[in-house]
């Protein structure tokens, strides 16, 4: 069974199986006794930026390869993206422009040991060399890949635009252009200055899910994966997955491999609580969602079959990505490269655009008790990239005492709760006014906010305000008084022109002219660092050191890389498929 590009976007995949597949109502527990539906060499665990390449390398070598996308659509967290593309190591991008880069600069970058964020933050020392190396002599391959498969970059210098540790001795960074393709965020396609100008990962996932189609990989939309079959419960070689569709479950044989891209594990309240315990359920507007969900499903499925995690020194690491302020506020999700419009097909579950914030002196950032904890222009964590140290020498201890102390710690400070005991910083709220509003130029009602679902407020008075804040997320009351305190206190720094309790260079902004407003700022999870260990040919290792033949894994799934990015993705996307492709194939 083959789908052409509409059926991969609006998925027409489902209808197709039930007419083709015979369904198996379980997954049976010996190897020997499953009774497989589909068969194919190559099976490949979702469609993003990872999943796309590996299964497209598969199919034009020769192999049949089934690619099965838990969504009613393929993309994955990658189009969901700023469209930054840091492959470096001698491209023929770079060679357009002048750049002198190679693959030992690239592995030098991302090993460096004595490369420092302004917080103390260590970008590069996690990393595990094995997978740096293989990513370092993939890179300009990988991007060759790309190009050839219809990815096309704006035409312009590398720069540093999005790149978040990406190495610092030259500029790598490229930015994907969407041309015709409809963008995600409205249902539309782009206009003319967005094609000439944006940045985004409708210009990386359309050309490669057009490629796909065009190879015949066969794409199964709707189609969650529940469990990895293999020989043994933790021996032997990895031979099918258990899918889930229609509430019925279907056995995929994979007589080569099975390649996990299922984008990591940032919607998983328990798994990153792994991690950082802090991360509770009101961390809800994941980067990616409701397109979609880092679900760990990979990582988990994975860890059942004897795999090893990585790497998890990075996940929690305060540099980068990892986790960011908001881009937008009053709507769930505030993912700063996405607003999501009436028109978009997931519109119905985002509900909001959101208000995009050009400066944070209009509005106080409050805890659920109404108090202010850091100053609102505080930016989020920096990360390391080309001209962040002025004076950087490769593996000099000079690179952090060069650096000047400047942490950042608007994120931290948010994270810190309530001092109830409890996990979890809970909601944070943008307090702001009528005059703010104005200043904005902000249209405060739907589709630009979610009143309706609780993540934005309005207001005759500070103190009706903070009686109506009542949701989900926020466990206890906001006492009228505490926000009417804090409130003046912060206008008296406007008129003394200082900040006396956090900082704020110079507030500029009263909060004094009604309706007043609380529009939902929560920080948002992005990066997932830490997943399944790996080694340099994207083979999955289990908790002895041993590969597990027939199983990969590459992009947010694997651990062990502390970059953040699409770049990753794509290239370890492109070493999985081109290393399961030589897996012997199993009866």
């Amino acid at each position: 069974m083959t789908m052409n590009r509409r059926d991969i976007l609006t998925g027409g995949a489902g209808a197709a199986l039930a007419a083709t597949a015979e369904i198996a109502a379980t997954s049976p527990a010996s190897a020997q006794a499953i009774e497989w539906n589909i068969d194919a060499d190559i099976v490949v665990v979702g469609g993003g930026a990872s999943g796309m390449p590996a299964a497209i390398v598969a199919r034009e070598a020769g192999n049949k390869v089934v690619l099965v996308e838990a969504e009613k659509h393929a993309g994955g967290h990658g189009i969901c993206s700023g469209g930054n593309l840091p492959l470096g190591g001698g491209t023929s991008y770079q060679k357009k422009w002048g750049i002198k880069d190679s693959p030992d600069l690239v592995y030098q970058d991302l090993t460096d040991w004595s490369v420092v964020s302004a917080n103390g933050a260590a970008d590069y020392r996690y990393n595990d060399r094995e997978i740096i190396r293989a990513f370092a002599d993939n890179c300009a391959p990988a991007y060759e890949f790309l190009k050839a498969h219809g990815v096309v970059v704006h035409d312009k210098p590398p720069d540093t635009q999005g790149g978040n540790s990406v190495g610092a001795s030259v500029p790598r960074e490229m930015h994907c252009s969407p041309q015709d393709w409809p963008l995600i965020q409205t249902g539309q396609p782009a206009t003319p200055e967005q094609k000439a100008s944006l940045s985004t990962g409708n210009g990386l996932m359309h050309p490669l899910i057009e490629a796909a189609a065009k190879a015949e990989v066969e794409v199964l939309l709707e189609h969650r994966m529940k469990t990895l079959h293999r020989q043994g419960p933790h021996s032997g070689a990895v031979i099918g997955i258990a899918v889930e569709h229609d509430g019925k479950m279907i056995n995929i044989r994979a007589r080569k491999a099975v390649i996990l891209c299922t984008g990591g594990s940032t919607s998983n309240v328990n798994f990153r609580r792994m991690f950082d315990p802090r991360l509770t359920e009101e961390y809800c507007g994941v980067a990616g969602t409701p397109w979609s969900y880092q679900d760990a499903s990979g990582e988990l499925a994975g860890m059942a079959v004897g795999a090893s995690l990585w790497g998890l020194a990075n996940n929690p690491a305060e540099m980068g990505s990892v986790i960011t302020k908001p881009g937008t506020i009053g709507g769930q999700f505030g993912y700063v490269n996405l607003q999501f419009h009436p028109g978009s097909e997931v519109f119905d579950k985002a509900r909001a655009v959101g208000l995009r914030v050009k400066d944070w002196q209009n509005v106080v950032t409050v805890n659920m008790l109404g108090k202010r904890f850091y100053d609102e222009t505080g930016p989020q964590y920096a990360s390391d990239n080309y001209g962040v140290n002025k004076d950087y020498v490769p593996g000099s201890y000079l690179n952090a005492k060069n650096m000047k102390w400047n942490p950042h710690n608007w994120l931290a400070a948010a994270m810190q709760g309530i001092g109830d005991g409890q996990n979890g910083g809970g909601p944070i709220w943008a307090i702001f006014d009528a005059d703010a509003v104005e200043r904005e130029k902000w249209d405060p009602k739907a589709p630009n906010v979610d009143e309706a679902n609780g993540f934005f407020y309005k207001a005759d008075t500070l103190a009706e305000l903070a009686k109506k804040i009542q949701m989900r997320f926020q466990r206890v009351p906001m006492p009228p008084e505490n926000l009417e305190q804090t409130v003046a206190r912060y206008n008296s720094f406007v008129d003394s022109g200082k900040d006396d309790d956090f900082g704020k260079p110079k507030p500029l902004f009263k909060i004094a002219k009604g309706p007043f407003y609380a529009a939902w700022a929560t920080p948002v999870l992005h990066d997932t660092r830490a997943g399944l260990r790996i080694n340099a040919k994207c083979q999955v290792v289990d908790m002895n050191g041993e590969i597990i033949p027939g199983l990969f894994a590459g992009g947010e799934t694997a651990g062990g890389f502390s970059m953040h990015g699409i770049a990753r993705a794509t290239c370890q996307g492109y070493i999985a498929g081109n290393w399961a492709i030589k897996e012997p194939r199993r009866a």
